[in-house]
């Protein structure tokens, strides 16, 4: 890792909403790496709902705020875990029949706790952190997964990265029109 690529090692700035801002003028991995934390606080934000507030849908879709923390507690399992360092999946993933309900991480969510739920993303979202770290200090941010992408090759941390920070995003879009069904909160 160059030194432009190191860690901000300035304190993050923290907004009203309790999100560290990205950097603005640091290296790849720490603007990289930012933006991600940012968009998970952002995601953690606003998913803080009760158990009501947790299985509420909006329109046709079966999409809730409790599947969105579970489904991203897999995501970051798989993508840090499995395909960056290529361990097996953590549990509960490796133990889901996932041939008879692929969508297994959305609907066990009607069945758990808010705060199940928000343990469990936020553990396997430290584990992903402490993954990342690994990776860069090991293998540097040239690091490639250790399992290979759809098309048979490796991916790089590169990649992954920019990938979850879209996967944030994206679904934080979704939990800001789930929110505004819970309490008419939108926006940050």
């Amino acid at each position: 890792m160059s030194d432009d690529d190191a860690p901000a090692i300035d304190a993050p700035v923290i907004d009203e909403w309790g999100r560290p801002e990205p950097p603005l003028a640091a290296g790849e991995a720490a603007t990289l790496i930012g933006f991600l934390e940012f968009q998970r606080a952002t995601f953690a934000h606003k998913c803080r709902v009760d158990s009501v507030g947790m299985r509420a849908t909006v329109g046709a879709s079966t999409m809730t705020l409790g599947g969105l923390v579970n489904h991203l507690s897999c995501v970051e399992d798989h993508w840090f875990g499995h395909m960056l360092q290529g361990h097996d999946w953590a549990e509960p993933w490796r133990s889901v029949d996932w041939a008879a309900d692929p969508d297994w991480e959305w609907h066990v969510a009607a069945s758990e706790s808010p705060d199940e739920i928000h343990l469990r993303w936020t553990a396997t979202v430290e584990v992903s952190r402490a993954m990342l770290d690994e990776a860069i200090a090991e293998r540097g941010f040239d690091t490639m997964s250790r399992s290979p992408g759809s098309n048979g090759a490796p991916l790089s941390l590169r990649w992954i990265l920019v990938h979850m920070i879209e996967e944030y995003a994206r679904h934080n879009g979704h939990a800001d029109l789930l929110r505004e069904v819970v309490d008419g909160e939108t926006g940050e």
